[in-house]
Order: structure tokens, then sequence, then C-alpha cells
């Protein structure tokens, strides 16, 4: 994938050496079919997202797929339409809006709408379908392939490993934190990179401990869904009070729970937080935010709308990591000054092993699984 756009102005791993709906509108006759085909035919394109319930303002993953949509209208001249979702029960209804109105391109934002979209895709088979951050799947769960679906998703753990290695280098209390929102492999990478680059970081001869997650049983701290934010600050409080000084939550809009955890701490001044998808310290503008794990989710969308509209769309998984540029971490901001130069040298080795294959940071969660 050629990573047209760097959306919300992120840089990749190598900025380590640098800074570190409403109801469907009634169909006209035959409005599926000759909608989507006469919009191809004028080699015109209606690219079209669906949010998951964590909405487009989630400072996440729903709100860079959306900045990756809106430049694709403003460089490329594309029509498109956005649904939002309120909770799961909105999936359908909007993915039904989205095929009535003559969308050819209908972006999924989130595994939670792997299913709708499947069934989509194979009843309409002339309208193009992406999915973020999930493979295509039937109503069991499995994953399939259709013929007109690409699967944009990304192996975070590399991005995490290093995050998880350079927080252990900075953490003052040899305690740092991660918890998810729901129990499920897209979470799931994120905390087992993160606890792979903290054992990497002991390995030195450190005994850093993480707290809610083991990666040797697999098993940690989760929340239950992507919006309780009362839940993730319940959580960091009990982390930080265990001793944790920097926490990083995989819970979309539930990490500002965190963050309203830290900046209400006793001890705020001495506390950070990693954040994930997106960078957080410009998405959120909290200046606790140390770095962030992030995925190019908005170059990805970019760059699908782009295939569609050049003729050139296939079924093709994008699969983004430190190599392509899919996958990095965001700068350091206001901590660059205060992070040694050997960490991120150390850091900025690690990704370099990772991106030609020396270093294996492969875990039971990657995406071409």
């Amino acid at each position: 994938m050629k990573n047209t756009v760097k959306v919300g102005a992120l840089t990749a791993v190598a900025a380590l050496s640098l800074a570190a709906c409403g109801a469907a509108p009634e169909a006209q006759s035959g409005s599926t079919e000759s909608a989507s085909s006469t919009a191809a035919a004028n080699g015109s394109v209606k690219a079209c997202m669906i949010s998951d319930e964590g909405g487009f303002d989630d400072q996440s993953f729903n709100q860079s797929g959306k900045e990756g949509l809106e430049q694709a209208k403003t460089d490329l001249g594309v029509e498109i339409k956005l649904a939002e979702s309120k909770s799961d029960g909105d999936y359908q209804t909007n993915a039904d809006a989205m095929v009535q109105d003559g969308c050819t391109l209908i972006i999924g934002v989130g595994y939670k709408l792997a299913s709708v979209l499947t069934t989509a895709a194979k009843a309409n088979p002339d309208i193009q379908f992406a999915l973020v951050d999930s493979q295509f799947q039937d109503e069991d769960g499995n994953n399939v392939e259709v013929s007109n679906g690409r699967p944009l998703i990304f192996n975070t753990a590399e991005a995490a490993y290093l995050a998880g290695y350079v927080s252990a280098g900075m953490t003052s209390t040899g305690k740092i934190a991660t918890y998810g929102g729901m129990e499920i492999p897209t979470v799931q990478i994120f905390m087992e990179g993160f606890a792979k680059g903290v054992d990497k970081y002991n390995e030195k001869g450190s005994d850093v401990q993480l707290l809610g997650w083991d990666d040797k049983t697999e098993t940690g701290s989760f929340v239950g869904d992507f919006s309780s934010t009362d839940k993730g600050q319940t959580l960091t409080e009990g982390f930080i009070a265990q001793g944790a000084d920097i926490i990083m939550p995989v819970a979309g809009p539930v990490g500002a729970g965190t963050l309203s955890a830290i900046k209400s701490a006793s001890n705020a001044d001495s506390l950070k937080a990693v954040w994930v998808d997106s960078d957080g310290f410009l998405s959120t503008g909290d200046s606790h935010v140390l770095t962030s794990v992030v995925k190019e989710i908005g170059a990805s969308v970019f760059d699908t709308v782009k295939d569609a509209q050049d003729g050139a769309f296939d079924a093709t998984p994008y699969i983004g990591t430190l190599a392509n540029g899919g996958v990095g971490i965001a700068p350091f901001h206001d901590f660059d000054a205060q992070i040694p130069q050997t960490l991120k040298d150390e850091a900025d080795s690690l990704a370099q092993q990772i991106k030609d294959g020396t270093l294996d940071v492969s875990t039971p969660y990657d995406p071409s699984k």
C-alpha cells in the first residue's frame, strides 16, 4: 500500500530518531445495482463510511478513518458520506442506508461491523467494501474472503513493542500498566506487543513490572466495552494506587477516563499515558501523553478510495507494519528532552531489526494469521 497521505500530522517510527443515521432513504427503482454501476461507468466514486459505537469524535480510530475519507474528498474530489453509529443496533440500518443511497465504496470502521458488511458485500457484488481493523467474517466469527471486500488491518504489536520498551525505560516506579476495552484480538495485540517490549527492556537487568496484562497466560484487565470512561478511570486509579506511573489504555474513547484519573491524581506531575491508534498528544491535547502507538488508518482509507477511483481496487488485505509505514510510534512531544538519547537509539535499533526481520515480535493476534 502506498500510504499516500499521513493524516493528523503523525510521524512513523523514524520519529524516534528525530523526536523520538437515521432511517434509510427510500430506494428508487433498481437503486442498489444501477446507482453503483452508473457511478462506475462515469468513473465517479461515492465513498461512504460507517463508524462503530465510539463515533467519529472518539480521538482514536473512527476519527482517523473520517480524516482519511475527508482528505480523499479534498484531494481526489470524490463524493463522501458519513453514518455515525451510536450502538450496535445501528450497524445494519446504516449499512442498508449506504447501499440504498448509491454508495460505490462502503467502509466500516471496527470489527463489530464485520458480519454486517460481509453479508452486505456478498449481497451487493457491484459495490466495493472495506473494513478497518478486521477481516471480513461470517455470522460465527470465522474469517472469510469476499471478492469485493478489502480488509484494512494493522500489526500494531510491532509499534507497541517499541512503546513498551520506551515506557520501561522511562518509569520511575518500576511499574507500568495497560488495559483493554474488549477482550478481542485487535486489542490484545497492542497489550501483548507492549508486554514484549517491556520484557526486552528487562533483558538489560531491570525488573519493570507490567500490570493489566500477563504475556505468559495472555490474560489481563478489560472494561468490557469502548464507551465506559468511568470504568477506564476506575481501572487507572487502581493501577496508580499500585504504583504504576505510565498507563496505556487500548479502549478508544475509554482512554479519556485514564487521562482524567491521571490529571486528578495527587502525583499527576509524575504520571504519563501512552495513547493508541492516533497521536494522542495532538488528538486529546493532553500533555501527559508520552507517545502513541499509531495506526495510519487515515492513509489506508485514502489509498483505498484512490484505488477505487483509479480502477485498482481489489480484495488483497492491507496490513500495516513498521516496514511499510502503516504503524509506528508518535513523537515524544513535551517529553522529548527527558528521554535519554541512549534509550531513543536503542528503540531506533529495535525498530530497524523489526523492519528487516531480524527481530521477531510476532504474537498470536497477528492480523495475517
